[in-house]
């Protein structure tokens, strides 16, 4: 296999293996917390994070464990892949993330593809998405920059948080976002709510991406 064979490979399996978890916990924890939505979410937001650090320690190496198409257009803002590499990762998450909720499904003998019923609209979830996408940016470009070893950790505290502090849980991902309206279960969303959602992360990631650029000095200034 290639290098760019490995890197799509890295990325269909950490995509998959991500949106098993967000909706395989959501399932769980509904089922096991009796109704409480509290007890569910933090079983969803504890599992996600847990998932998340694990898959960016063991993919980040081979493919940068983007798992996102938002973090692959900051990276290819960035120069840091190419436009082929982008557009490949970005089908492959889109792909993967499905495949995942399918998997998950399958886990808890459900159908395996379900048309999302849950509404997520309104100014305060898209406002919600794109502060969740900002911060997650921000994290992962300033965290490259200064704390690369703590990197995985940092996403995973992150999007922890954002499960808790936004209206709408944080989706954060396009990939996921699109997925997920695939699910009836705890973590879906209606397809018909996805194109704002999408839209607000992108812009999220977008401002993330200029304040970046503004916060970091290059490396040649002392």
């Amino acid at each position: 296999m290639n290098a760019l064979g490995r890197r799509l490979l890295a990325e269909f399996l950490g995509t998959t293996l991500l949106l098993a978890t967000v909706v395989g916990s959501g399932i769980m924890g509904v089922a096991l917390s009796r109704g409480n939505d509290g007890v569910a979410l933090l079983a969803n937001a504890g599992a996600t994070a847990g998932a998340l650090y694990v898959l960016i320690v063991l993919f980040g190496p081979i493919s940068g464990a983007h798992f996102n198409p938002a973090v692959t257009l900051a990276m290819r803002v960035r120069g840091e892949v190419d436009t082929r590499t982008a557009v490949a990762y970005v089908a492959v998450q889109v792909i993967a993330a499905v495949v995942g909720v399918a998997v998950a499904h399958a886990m808890f003998d459900q159908a395996l593809l379900q048309p999302g019923t849950h509404a997520r609209t309104g100014a305060s979830q898209w406002l919600s998405e794109g502060v969740a996408t900002f911060g997650l940016l921000l994290t992962i470009l300033l965290g490259a920059r200064h704390r690369p070893a703590a990197l995985p950790a940092l996403v995973a505290a992150w999007i922890f948080a954002a499960y808790w502090f936004t209206a709408s849980t944080s989706f954060a991902n396009p990939a996921v976002t699109f997925a997920r309206a695939l699910t009836q279960t705890f973590a879906g969303i209606r397809l018909v709510d996805v194109p704002a959602f999408v839209g607000a992360q992108l812009a999220g990631a977008l401002a993330a991406i200029g304040l970046a650029s503004a916060l970091i000095r290059p490396q040649n200034n002392h």
